[in-house]
């Protein structure tokens, strides 16, 4: 009787990954056609500002903690490199003037979507983390790698201005590892074991809302800031 409802079990989870797998292809699908036109804008002001390299990649942890390289338009000056700080602050001096924009509206994140069509991502799941955080995952946290990193998700909504979270004077990466990661770690073990379609959808939807006010938002204060100079 149990091998009979352990067997129910395995295809029943067969069925929702492969369900979840279609849905992320075609959200990626549909979302990479109807946003061409941003790529192509965000692209010509990235190259007009500072050249070439348009993108930036970055070896990120997947699930069962097998790496893979994300991808996300360059926000930092071209002269930079992976030897500085894996995390952003807010003031960030690598920061590009297109960048700081970039940061501030989510826009860098758009080239995940083709992480998500090569099944690297899913649409909503945990956030990739960089290898020089991969020493985090213990004392339970690990679990976090069994499910698939994604580009929405609840702490991606509750972070979402993280680097604003981070004390003067503080060793960035010490704060990170002692305090936002084990409470971004808390948040996605009671998220995940728990999700249902419904809630990914609204988490999915609370992202794209604060994406596009914050993306509004900034424009305007970029286009007073313009009018105040001139």
């Amino acid at each position: 009787m149990s091998t009979t409802i352990d067997q129910l079990g395995t295809r029943s989870s067969a069925r929702d990954l492969s369900l979840r797998r279609t849905v992320d292809i075609l959200c990626a699908g549909v979302a990479g056609f109807v946003l061409v036109p941003v790529f192509l804008i965000v692209a010509a002001a990235i190259w007009l500002q500072g050249g070439r390299p348009i993108l930036y990649s970055q070896l990120r942890l997947g699930q069962n903690g097998t790496p893979f390289r994300i991808y996300k338009f360059r926000k930092f000056r071209a002269d930079c490199d992976d030897r500085g700080s894996p995390l952003t602050m807010e003031h960030d001096d690598r920061l590009t003037m297109i960048g700081r924009i970039l940061a501030a509206t989510k826009l860098d994140e758009l080239p995940q979507l083709w992480n998500v069509l090569r099944g690297d991502m899913s649409i909503v799941g945990p956030r990739p983390e960089t290898l020089a955080f991969a020493d985090c995952f213990v004392n339970g946290f690990e679990e976090i790698l069994e499910h698939k990193p994604g580009l929405f998700g609840p702490c991606q909504v509750i972070f979402r201005h993280e680097s604003k979270l981070y004390p003067i004077g503080a060793s960035v990466q010490d704060f990170y590892r002692e305090v936002i990661f084990p409470a971004k770690a808390k948040i996605d073990l009671a998220y995940y074991s728990r999700r249902t379609a419904a809630s990914d959808i609204g988490w999915v939807l609370r992202a794209g809302y604060a994406i596009v006010m914050q993306s509004v938002i900034e424009l305007a204060r970029k286009g007073r800031s313009g009018e105040a100079t001139t």
